[in-house]
């Protein structure tokens, strides 16, 4: 069992881009954080400005469609924030009565690629 990983229920409520979103983290007790910046561990969208901004919209459009505005369960790595003051995360939803990870299924659908950035 990886002793780095927690788990939380959280509501998004915005996406930036293909792999940055901010969700609000419900940490139990009724105690919330809000406004929290994650970005998506182990994958890499195209950017949303330059010569990648027509790819990176249809990352962000693609990432909007499946987590805006639900509620998702957050797993954060080392629950400690990266070089942007971002928590660094998998996503997980019910996807059709079965668990899906999000940062995978972006991948899969071709909106990230798999990324190692040796966290």
């Amino acid at each position: 069992m990886n002793q780095n990983l927690y788990h939380y229920r959280a509501n998004v409520v915005e996406v930036y881009d293909g792999d940055t979103c901010t969700v609000e983290i419900d940490l139990g007790m009724y105690t919330w954080l809000k406004t929290q910046k994650l970005r998506l561990h182990r994958i890499n969208a195209p950017e949303m400005r330059g010569p990648e901004k027509e790819a990176g919209t249809r990352s962000r459009d693609y990432l909007r469609g499946l987590i805006l505005g639900k509620s998702i369960i957050l797993e954060t790595i080392k629950d400690s924030t990266e070089k942007y003051g971002r928590y660094l995360a998998e996503i997980w939803l019910v996807q059709e009565g079965a668990w899906a990870n999000v940062n995978d299924l972006l991948v899969q659908s071709g909106h990230a690629v798999y990324k190692d950035y040796g966290d």
